[in-house]
């Protein structure tokens, strides 16, 4: 399998942060294969508006999100990855392009630990630009896959750890108020309760370069998610940011300001991906020569001892 981005860090045992009890061992190596995006890189694969990642952390295996459709299937056999033995399913948030396989997933793989907010399960609905509404979260059938077939649910309403070094976010504060939900997202079917997608949450691991961000959709702002993350890891420096960053439908202004404050946080390697969107993802690359990669399906990215 071709590798379209390799980033290869130092891995080190942290003992100055109290809140973290671990970070990732010396002997492990963190890969992260992208099993469904928007865009392909490779004959054979198939893309679809959705993400999934699958992270190998030495011998846990992790699902964040899981697709649209079952795609991901399609893609895991094309690639060679086995998703079997999963350890764990992480979910981003409720909304389909990151959830629609996850009923199938429990058929074929029962008793698997999933990880995710309450709000996950809750209806969702979306406005598009021309004023419809529709839903956009899991339908009832997944939901009952879920209670039927998951071996257990752990509720992420703070930061949890997944397994040794990699954890999620759990709820993120909402401090930079230039950063929105981006769209207009209600709970109701009448439009007149907005969802503030409390369930947004992003993953991260720690290696001696500093953090690494795996981003589902984020919802809950990009430099809010980050910033979150920094308070807890003790304002360890934050490295690689990759995923959705949900600013498709963003201003100029906030496009530029995200641009800026990435910047004064010193972020070393960014990949955007997903519904990021264009004019957003094609300021990263300009601003940030040199240190943005893609992450299509079927890119494999590792993080390991040099």
């Amino acid at each position: 399998m071709p590798r379209v981005a390799i980033a290869r860090f130092f891995v080190q045992i942290h003992r100055g942060v109290p809140k973290i009890s671990h970070i990732c061992d010396m002997n492990k190596t963190i890969t992260i294969t992208t099993l469904v995006e928007d865009t392909v890189n490779q004959r054979g694969l198939l893309a679809e508006h959705g993400l999934a990642f699958y992270i190998q952390a030495g011998t846990k295996r992790v699902l964040f999100d899981v697709g649209q459709t079952n795609v991901l299937f399609h893609n895991a056999q094309k690639l060679g990855v086995c998703l079997d033995g999963l350890d764990a399913v992480v979910l981003s948030h409720g909304h389909y392009d990151h959830t629609g396989a996850l009923g199938e997933l429990m058929v074929r793989m029962p008793r698997l630990s999933l990880y995710l907010h309450p709000d996950a399960l809750k209806p969702k609905n979306g406005r598009n630009q021309y004023g419809s509404l529709r839903s956009i979260g899991m339908s009832n059938e997944i939901v009952e896959q879920v209670g039927r077939h998951a071996g257990s649910l752990v509720w992420t309403t703070k930061i949890t750890e997944i397994c040794d070094g990699l954890f999620v976010t759990g709820p993120i504060p909402r401090t930079h108020r230039f950063e929105d939900t981006s769209g207009s997202f209600f709970t109701d079917s009448t439009s007149t309760q907005p969802d503030l997608l409390l369930d947004d949450q992003a993953l991260f691991f720690e290696t001696r370069q500093g953090v690494h961000v795996v981003l589902g959709c984020a919802h809950a702002g990009v430099l809010n998610t980050l910033h979150y993350i920094q308070d807890f890891t003790g304002g360890k420096p934050i490295h690689t940011v990759m995923g959705g960053m949900h600013l498709l439908m963003a201003s100029p202004e906030r496009i530029d300001r995200t641009v800026t404050e990435l910047r004064q946080l010193g972020v070393q390697s960014i990949a955007p991906a997903h519904c990021t969107g264009t004019m957003a993802t094609a300021a990263l690359w300009t601003q940030f020569p040199g240190k943005c990669f893609s992450c299509p399906t079927g890119s494999h990215v590792a993080f390991s001892i040099d």
